[in-house]
């Protein structure tokens, strides 16, 4: 069967969410004076941060924490790492990161000249993403790539998330698509190479962050760009 369908992961396959994340929280330490009260620099904060944040995500996904948990933790535990023992900051860089994450909407490169491509040869596109309900309509708005997609499906909706069969059930059935005619694309191997894998779709494996995992039947691309010679 040809491919008719895409589904795309959002958050660093697409949408920057590194690079977003990273503008937003420097702003917000800057604003909260953490370098002063603390003597942090925030690379520091930042580096251990993000290694913190990407561990509580691989747990929601693999279903050991949920969404609560990782809010009230990810930044708390940043800051214990380097003595801070602040529960108050932590909840308010929490507060503040969905909301002011928002203010910065830079894509991957290459994905506004994908998307149009890819609309052109006919292919009906999807988001399909693990990440928050609230923020990933408002993602796909704000960095203006919105229109490209038929359906936007955040695991949130069952609160089941890739690589779940279900929630490639669900997102599928929204879709109107059959596993045979579709393809899952995206960063994280677990959530959308094994997962949409052994859901019967054809699946890409962005590997933006040099990750270097390989596997039979599984195209890699380490640039969003060489879809177009790809499909």
């Amino acid at each position: 069967m040809k491919i008719q369908h895409i589904f795309f992961d959002l958050d660093n396959t697409l949408w920057d969410h590194r690079g977003n994340a990273h503008s937003t929280l420097q702003e917000i330490f800057k604003r909260e004076n953490v370098h002063q009260k603390y003597n942090l620099d925030f690379e520091d904060f930042h580096r251990e941060y993000f290694t913190i944040n990407e561990r509580l995500w691989e747990q929601i996904r693999d279903g050991e924490i949920d969404k609560d948990y990782l809010r009230k933790h990810r930044f708390y535990d940043s800051f214990l790492f380097f003595g801070i023992d602040d529960f108050e900051l932590a909840q308010t860089f929490e507060s503040n990161f969905l909301d002011e994450i928002l203010n910065y909407n830079d894509l991957v490169e290459g994905a506004f000249e994908v998307l149009e491509y890819l609309h052109d040869q006919g292919y009906k596109m999807h988001i399909l993403s693990n990440g928050f309900k609230e923020v990933t309509h408002r993602k796909c708005e704000l960095s203006g790539i919105q229109n490209y997609f038929q359906t936007i499906t955040s695991a949130d909706e069952i609160d089941i998330r890739k690589p779940h069969p279900q929630i490639y059930d669900y997102a599928l059935n929204k879709a109107n698509a059959k596993p045979g005619e579709s393809m899952m694309i995206g960063d994280d191997w677990i959530a959308d190479v094994e997962g949409g894998k052994s859901f019967g779709l054809e699946v890409i494996f962005y590997d933006a962050f040099n990750d270097n995992f390989k596997a039979d039947g599984v195209k890699v691309i380490k640039k969003l760009i060489e879809l177009k010679e790809l499909l």
